[in-house]
């Protein structure tokens, strides 16, 4: 990457130097950088490009300037642009000529690539680590408030009563959905691109099947141009994030509406929210309200990606060194956030009481009531308009449907008789007995089916 060497005569500008260098956050793909750099002396070695002996020598530095780096000794050197050229050049100060042979049969490119995909890989690792361990808290709240009813909305308006299990089990679904865009996410990013060289492949005989092997790829890249120059497994990533922060928004979103005093359903526990600096009373919801502002900045990294991405012929260009902060910001956020919103959620108290409350005062089962009327032979059209008519009669008298009588009733349809009465939230959940419903058997099962998918995933 630097022009020092070869065909220029001076040193780079030391503005242009430090504009281009990338030291300062690609360091952190140090042990990739040194796997794949020891799976290549070892295919080095077996295909008789360097001795058994070389081998040993470059492999052993490489194994000690991981350890110094590990331990805090390794210095980092601003003249060492980036962390190729800086494990590059403490394995010559250390091994000495001898060192020089670890790059044969490959570029700066198809190692740069290559470190990329190794830590893109892991990073998909862990974000379904995370993942999981957050569809397991909402399973435990959901199993612990089995029975705690909620209005479900439409419009951010009261529209039905659903089980509060029925609502979290919602978010499963979203973040199983994420959990398998990852995994797709994985499977293209699962591509050995070493052995591209430059651009054009290597003039040596190397076996990338066995690097493959060595570093755990599923397979080895089918055109040296697109594996250089590809980083559509780093879009991937950070699309699939983009996503799962986006469900992790909604779900905060929620949290900072149920937390308030108007609709009181939930209390974050304190170690999850904060205070004011001038109101005593105040207990904020911040930790929900940054993962909901993260959101966006995970979007970013997306879009900046794309961009960067649209105008580049083949194979390398630098722009692509733009790659590597935004993807390494996506995922420390998409982990933080699956983090404290693990624990926010597993801490809160749920208020049962408040949730029914809201319930009883909602109107809920008007859609109950119209339902009853068609049972009985009128027309959904028709139902619907007489409740519509009941509801603003019961609103203008400052009554509850429970507390409109009989003969009320009958005012807006003769249809209406006594066991009008037995039209209740229970009966409303349990109507709601199809499959994907929140009567309650089929809660039940869907978080039986739950826990049993998180069971076979361990």
């Amino acid at each position: 990457m630097s022009h020092i060497r070869g065909r220029f005569n001076k040193a780079a500008d030391d503005k242009v130097a430090a504009y281009t260098a990338s030291l300062a956050f690609d360091r952190r793909l140090y042990r990739h950088d040194i796997a794949g750099s020891i799976a290549h002396t070892h295919m080095l070695a077996r295909q008789g490009i360097i001795s058994e002996r070389e081998a040993e020598v470059i492999t052993a530095g490489l194994a000690s300037i991981r350890e110094e780096i590990e331990h805090g000794t390794f210095e980092f050197k601003p003249a060492q642009e980036d962390i190729h050229m800086a494990i590059e050049a403490r394995l010559l100060e250390k091994v000495g000529e001898v060192g020089g042979k670890l790059h044969t049969a490959r570029s700066r490119n198809d190692q740069v690539a290559l470190d990329l995909r190794l830590f893109t890989r892991e990073a998909i690792d862990d974000a379904v680590i995370r993942i999981r361990r957050f569809q397991e808290a909402l399973l435990d709240v959901a199993e612990s408030n089995k029975d705690a009813v909620l209005p479900g909305y439409t419009h951010l308006q009261p529209a039905q009563p659903v089980l509060l299990a029925h609502h979290l089990l919602a978010y499963f679904e979203m973040l199983q959905r994420d959990v398998d865009r990852f995994d797709d996410c994985l499977r293209r990013t699962d591509v050995l691109p070493l052995g591209s060289g430059a651009l054009a492949g290597v003039a040596y005989n190397i076996d990338r099947d066995f690097v493959a092997k060595e570093l755990g790829f599923r397979q080895v890249s089918r055109n040296s141009l697109d594996a250089v120059a590809d980083r559509d497994f780093v879009l991937d990533y950070e699309s699939a994030a983009a996503v799962c922060m986006m469900h992790l928004s909604r779900l905060a979103e929620e949290i900072i509406l149920w937390s308030s005093v108007e609709f009181g359903y939930i209390e974050l526990d304190d170690a999850y929210a904060t205070g004011s600096s001038i109101m005593p009373q105040k207990k904020n919801p911040d930790v929900a309200e940054l993962a909901r502002g993260k959101a966006g900045r995970v979007y970013g990294r997306l879009i900046a990606l794309l961009t960067t991405m649209k105008g580049l012929p083949l194979a390398y260009n630098r722009d692509l060194q733009e790659d590597k902060e935004g993807l390494f910001d996506a995922v420390d956020t998409l982990s933080a956030t699956l983090e404290v919103m693990t624990g926010m959620v597993s801490t809160m108290k749920i208020k049962v009481e408040n949730m029914r409350r809201a319930v009883a005062r909602g109107y809920l089962l008007a859609t109950d009531l119209a339902d009853y009327l068609v049972r009985k032979g009128a027309s959904f059209r028709s139902a619907h308009e007489a409740v519509a008519k009941l509801v603003s009669y019961a609103a203008d008298k400052g009554k509850s449907l429970e507390e409109i009588s009989l003969g009320e009733y009958q005012k807006f349809s003769a249809l209406f008789g006594k066991d009008v009465s037995g039209i209740t939230v229970a009966s409303s959940l349990a109507a709601r007995n199809v499959a994907g419903g929140t009567a309650p058997a089929r809660v039940a099962q869907a978080l039986k089916t739950a826990r049993q998918l998180l069971a076979e995933c361990r």
